[in-house]
């Protein structure tokens, strides 16, 4: 039976805004997460969510934001509900803001039901190992540092690298091999441009993504606040997909810095004492809260593999966003200013690149059974290609042997032709791996030693 809210109590003692919070005094009977209707004078209407809920005392966060409003003419409900999202198949196809409503010209979906978005905590005795490849078309991806279903795996990119064009190419081809399963996209972009967002809303269009995506949009001139809701509505629609519908749903989140920067906003308005730079001493928490809930379940068809993608500020890999991001996801793809200027696109590297559950996910019958020590060659080979860039910056180039002179070569080609790719170039991964055996041909056959003899004999060109 649900509750009529008409006959709940309106509160008419606003005694505070301040940023996009605001305090009510005088209440009684709210709770934590309570979602508040609050009327303007004008009779706009907007949601906040409760904060922090006293004997007497209740403060707000406005998700539309706090504009408008006057403490002397502003009227709050409280719903008795926690915010929910209503979700059902039909939200394949569509696109939402940042508080849950569509904003693509066509109708309210009707939801089989409406769900917390906070969602249920995974029992960690139920979670299955993630162990299936997902191919994304990107060589550097598949090929060294793959993507596993059920995995968490972020890209640490910067401000001016294409990590949204990256994002739209994963999100066009990713796919699971050898299963008749059905695939989805969340999309969920939190604090972008309307160039970007019309963009990825044309992008997916163009190339039919949008049949299996959901796309949720957060504006950066919408409010701030929004920000932090986003990704749950995000992972409230992914879990309904992969868990009640069995499909494997891929979630990509971009951008995590916008999100920590709407947390630190709001911490900042509550006057909380803060953590590292600025941010709440409850940024590792909240961030699990929104990790956390990718994963497999025993005996459930879905799972949610998440790729959250944040700029890391100054380019600094040990600021808290990326800091934090990596204690609880399981390996990070790093993107490279270096690569940016010489014109590789995508400017993904393999230096402190790595996904710590890819062996799960390849080898015989899951990608080939050459990978692995393919693999753990080119990151040997181009290691020391780019030691000796080092080098002859130092000494210069007349100084190498030929040897050298041969590593230095393999670098060059393995960032011109397998870390550089077209935006619409989806490679299989086999596709991926015999051009990596093309390129180790550069260098002297004897210093394959990382491969196994018999994979040599077999995979060698010529």
């Amino acid at each position: 039976m649900v509750e009529d809210i008409s006959k709940r109590t309106e509160y008419r003692n606003v005694v505070e805004v301040s940023g996009p919070l605001m305090v009510v005094e005088g209440i009684s009977d709210v709770a934590y997460n309570e979602i508040a209707k609050i009327k303007l004078p004008s009779g706009e209407e907007r949601l906040g969510q409760v904060l922090e809920a006293r004997s007497n005392r209740a403060i707000i966060q406005v998700f539309a934001g706090t504009r408008g409003l006057d403490t002397d003419q502003t009227s709050v409900q409280f719903t008795g509900e926690v915010m929910k999202f209503g979700v059902s198949r039909e939200l394949l196809g569509r696109v939402f803001n940042g508080i849950g409503e569509p904003i693509d010209d066509s109708p309210d979906i009707i939801p089989e039901e409406r769900r917390d978005i906070n969602g249920d905590p995974i029992n960690p005795s139920a979670r299955e190992f993630p162990r299936e490849f997902i191919q994304t078309g990107l060589s550097t991806i598949d090929g060294m540092f793959t993507l596993v279903r059920g995995q968490k795996l972020p890209m640490f990119s910067a401000s001016g690298l294409p990590h949204n064009n990256v994002a739209a190419q994963i999100a066009r081809q990713a796919k699971v091999l050898g299963e008749e399963e059905e695939f989805a996209v969340v999309f969920c972009a939190m604090g972008i441009t309307s160039e970007e967002a019309n963009f990825f809303i044309n992008d997916f269009e163009r190339t039919g993504a949008l049949e299996r995506a959901v796309l949720f949009l957060n504006l950066a001139d919408d409010p701030a606040i929004e920000r932090t809701i986003i990704p749950r509505l995000a992972l409230t629609a992914a879990e309904y997909l992969a868990f009640d519908e069995g499909m494997q749903v891929l979630v990509i989140l971009s951008d995590m810095t916008n999100y920590c920067e709407a947390l630190r906003e709001i911490a900042a308005a509550r006057e909380e004492v803060p953590g590292r730079r600025g941010y709440p001493g409850y940024l590792y928490t909240d961030l699990a809260s929104i990790y956390e809930r990718a994963g497999r379940i025993l005996n459930r068809e879905g799972s949610i593999t998440m790729i959250p993608i944040l700029t890391m500020p100054d380019d600094d890999i040990t600021h808290p966003i990326p800091d934090l991001t990596g204690y609880i996801t399981e390996g990070q793809i790093v993107f490279s200013r270096e690569l940016h200027r010489k014109g590789i696109r995508p400017p993904i590297t393999p230096d402190g690149s790595l996904s710590r559950l890819m062996q799960q996910g390849i080898g015989e019958e899951r990608t080939r059974e050459d990978h692995s020590d393919v693999s753990n060659q080119l990151y040997a080979a181009y290691a020391e290609g780019n030691e000796l860039r080092d080098l002859v910056a130092v000494v210069g180039e007349e100084a190498l042997s030929e040897r050298d002179r041969t590593y230095l070569k393999f670098a060059e080609e393995f960032e011109e032709r397998f870390i550089a790719q077209g935006g619409d170039e989806d490679r299989s991964i086999d596709e991926t791996l015999d051009l990596a055996w093309e390129l180790l041909t550069i260098i002297p056959k004897r210093d394959l030693k990382r491969i196994d003899e018999r994979f040599i004999d077999k995979y060698y060109p010529g």
